[in-house]
């Protein structure tokens, strides 16, 4: 059980019925990765794959008001060898892409800064929240490098590549009210609203059919990958699947008996 289990750089919590609460629990540091904490994070996302029934819908945030997540700590990173790097950026490539495959849905409660990895983390998020105080960046090539937790793919995907090219190649930092704009989070908030808000709306979600959820989540995600013909013969295959499920059947119930109705994700 995710909850049983204590972590270093987490902060695991079911603030409602079905909601996970993962908090990144550095704020001492920004909340940057460490390896440990890359470690922290493949575990719990591969913990979700492995048991989706375990909760119903997920909320990613930082600890502290001053970020979300400053990328990779680089004190930790001061003197490593070649190979040292990168073993250590291969487990964050992992922790990307196991965040990113999280078949429940996702949100980003983005709490302040999210700078190279921590808004590479950001963006795999389904949608997000933003405190009005957060800044936005990808300073990678500032420091020799380049996104490479999915920032040069996810990026151009969520603001469009000419935009994205600008961010990425200039690395400057852009506001919250610009994330907002071009689409990158879906609501700024003061800075102490952000993470109720965001618990609310993953309430309302965790309320509908789970199996519904992430089919519809699924058909998403990989038909935007698809031509629109075969996306739509992805999503058909999507829906059967939940034709002969228990929860069809209570929501057709609970309609037309004007009851709540109550799913169970069978």
């Amino acid at each position: 059980m995710l909850l049983d289990r204590a972590y270093s750089t987490l902060l695991l919590t079911e603030p409602s019925p079905g909601i996970l609460q993962v908090m990144l629990n550095r704020p001492e540091r920004a909340n940057a990765f460490t390896t440990e904490m890359g470690q922290e994070l493949v575990a719990v996302f591969q913990a979700l794959e492995a048991d989706p029934g375990a909760f119903r819908c997920v909320v990613l945030t930082g600890a502290g008001g001053r970020a979300f997540c400053a990328g990779a700590d680089l004190k930790e990173r001061d003197g490593m060898t070649d190979a040292q790097f990168a073993k250590q950026h291969y487990l964050f490539e992992r922790m990307a892409r196991t965040v990113l495959g999280c078949p429940l849905p996702l949100l980003g409660a983005i709490n302040g800064a999210a700078f190279a990895g921590g808004l590479e983390l950001a963006l795999c998020c389904d949608f997000a929240y933003a405190s009005e105080a957060a800044r936005f960046a990808l300073t990678e090539v500032t420091l020799g490098i380049m996104p490479g937790a999915g920032g040069t793919q996810n990026l151009p995907r969520t603001i469009g590549e000419r935009r994205a090219k600008e961010v990425i190649l200039t690395g400057r930092p852009f506001s919250a009210k610009e994330a907002l704009e071009w689409g990158m989070v879906n609501k700024l908030l003061p800075p102490e609203e952000v993470l109720p808000a965001v618990l609310e709306t993953a309430q309302t979600i965790a309320s509908n059919a789970p199996l519904s959820v992430r089919q519809a989540k699924k058909s998403i995600t990989q038909g935007l990958q698809m031509d629109r013909a075969s996306g739509m013969l992805f999503e058909i295959e999507a829906y059967y699947q939940l034709i002969p499920t228990e929860d069809r059947m209570e929501g057709i119930r609970a309609f037309n008996e004007k009851r709540k109705p109550v799913f169970k994700g069978r």
